[in-house]
């Protein structure tokens, strides 16, 4: 795998949990970071870049309010793309610019994960094969902590109210569920779930559990209570495969 940062869209306390992440869908053996490093605004870089042997890559910016560091890395992408060594490549920005570019790697058969806020344009996201929004990984610290504020105030209950409570699911992602058991499901209604969540992110780049408060497919499913799920033993008496159907009406 590529990693590719465009540092002018990306804090640096999300370094460390973006390898993390990364690490569940390949080995980086690629880890580059562009930037004009003569900036102030990318000191804290520094250290997280010895940390985690990321490489950065000079790009001067010759134009005010011109991005300078998109085109150095889409010239680095392309070359890595034509050595051949690579199956996978993770474009680490917000910036629409590199839509085509993740256009592009699909079209050579490669695997492109993006990973940005979620005011990434939607032809970006699109683009990807996977996008993973950064609000829904954990910041680490790479500058001095600010004094926080008061802390937040009783639910009246002797507990402080979660800001990580799962909100009511939007209706578009239950049209999505829906649709996509009804897209693959056997004649006896049942859909394998593996199968399920490769379709919803076929569908929807940018899908995961985490962007509504849970951590994996099944209990976001639970949470709709428009489905059943039934766990099935298999030969192998550690693995069990998992099925979901649309609810049955009584009756």
């Amino acid at each position: 795998m590529a990693v590719l940062i465009d540092a002018d869209n990306v804090s640096c306390s999300y370094a460390k949990p973006m390898l993390e992440e990364l690490a569940r869908y390949g080995t980086p053996t690629v880890k580059r970071i562009y930037g004009d490093w003569t900036s102030p605004n990318l000191s804290n870089w520094k250290a997280i870049l010895l940390e985690n042997a990321i490489i950065p890559v000079q790009q001067y910016s010759y134009t005010t309010g011109k991005n300078s560091t998109d085109s150095a890395l889409i010239i680095d992408a392309m070359d890595l793309l034509y050595t051949g060594n690579l199956d996978c490549f993770c474009i680490v920005s917000s910036d629409s610019d590199f839509t085509r570019l993740a256009t592009r790697l699909r079209e050579a058969g490669k695997k492109v994960i993006g990973i940005g806020e979620e005011k990434t344009p939607k032809p970006f996201i699109a683009a990807c094969d996977k996008f993973i929004f950064l609000e829904i990984l954990k910041p680490n610290v790479c500058k001095p902590v600010k004094i926080e504020k008061a802390p937040a105030k009783s639910t009246g209950r002797g507990q402080s109210q979660s800001k990580l409570s799962p909100e009511p699911l939007p209706q578009e992602l239950i049209n999505l569920l829906v649709t996509s058991v009804e897209d693959i499901a056997g004649e006896d209604g049942w859909t394998f779930l593996g199968d399920l969540g490769n379709l919803i992110l076929k569908k929807n780049p940018s899908f995961d559990p985490r962007n509504y408060g849970y951590t994996k497919l099944t209990p976001l499913i639970l949470a709709t209570d428009m489905f059943d799920i039934d766990v099935r033993e298999t030969s192998n008496k550690t693995v069990k495969h998992m099925y979901v159907r649309l609810k049955q009406s009584e009756g």
